[in-house]
């Protein structure tokens, strides 16, 4: 952003201020590699949510092949209706295993040495990785309210399994073998598939660098949602030279209070937590009246870990009642 935010990390020195520029931020030289890496996986992204958003489903033709079972005309339109939105559907499966192999690479940059200092000096980094946060929130919010995906592929299996029978070689020449539909089905069996990965990639990198102390993860993910935070309050948020950064950063608030959630072991709601304020978050969320605030409410409401712990206030239960 043309005008570069500033705010200091609870309990630490004024000389902590953390700055953030999402958008203007550029690879330096000690950051060329990793952002390069993480460039070829975050490429796709946009496609992925173009098509996700634009996924329309089989329902049509599939409630007509099930109504007329003996209708063999119909059987194969409703196949071959469903077989390219199954690969669609693998498509972003397989796209899934990108952002878990990519993760580590960026926390890796971010937080293996201290953490405020590496999103002060790497903030190209630090954007990419707030990108793909913002990915996530938006591809969980597209799949949780499209019921067709579920419907076509479970429509998909049943088929598949019938041809195997029925059919000598069907396996073959399926979209999907069986074995990738069985994986498949175990990713999108989650309400939100993106954020499962995210959160498991998180935790396997933290138990896997136990060199690395857990806090410098979290204090990460609490740095960039207390800067967020504050990048939407009214007197800052007036500073971006393009309006959808407010939208990006309500994105990333939410992505990375939940991401927190999931991986801290008392969570971001606990009356012992007191990295991120997230009465303060939900308020500066509150604030602003466009189309996507309901949908992070709900995100911060109904795919949170820790929301509904007995230790959890309920001053905030009640600010997202």
């Amino acid at each position: 952003m043309g005008n570069l935010l500033g705010i200091g990390k609870e309990g630490r020195k004024p000389t902590a201020d953390l700055f953030l520029d999402f958008e203007n931020a550029q690879p330096i030289e000690s950051e060329v590699e990793v952002h390069a890496q993480v460039a070829s996986v975050l490429t796709k992204s946009a496609s992925i949510i173009r098509e996700l958003d634009e996924y329309k489903g089989a329902g049509e033709q599939i409630r007509l092949a099930i109504s007329n079972a003996s209708d063999e005309n119909l059987q194969n339109a409703a196949w071959l209706a469903v077989c390219p939105l199954v690969g669609k559907l693998k498509e972003f499966w397989m796209y899934s295993a990108d952002i878990q192999s990519v993760l580590p690479v960026i926390l890796e940059a971010l937080v293996a040495k201290d953490p405020l200092n590496c999103l002060r000096e790497k903030q190209a980094i630090t954007k990419q990785f707030a990108e793909i946060i913002q990915f996530v929130m938006r591809f969980d919010d597209l799949k949780m309210n499209n019921p067709a995906i579920q419907n076509d592929f479970s429509y998909y299996r049943r088929m598949l399994s019938r041809q195997k029978i029925t059919k000598g070689g069907a396996e073959e020449q399926a979209v999907v073998s069986s074995e990738d539909a069985n994986r498949m089905s175990l990713f999108y069996a989650y309400p939100t598939p993106m954020l499962k990965i995210l959160s498991d990639a998180t935790a396997s990198f933290v138990s896997e660098n136990q060199e690395i102390p857990i806090e410098n993860t979290t204090d990460c993910l609490s740095a960039m949602a207390n800067v967020c935070r504050v990048m939407i309050e009214p007197e800052f948020a007036s500073r971006f030279t393009n309006p959808q950064t407010v939208v990006f950063c309500q994105q990333v608030l939410v992505g990375t209070i939940i991401l927190y959630d999931h991986v801290h072991l008392v969570g971001a709601f606990s009356k012992k937590n007191t990295s991120i304020d997230v009465p303060k978050a939900i308020k500066a969320l509150k604030l602003h009246t466009n189309p996507e605030v309901e949908g992070l409410m709900n995100a911060l409401r109904y795919t949170t870990k820790h929301l509904n712990d007995e230790d959890t206030p309920k001053s905030v239960k009640a600010l997202l009642a």
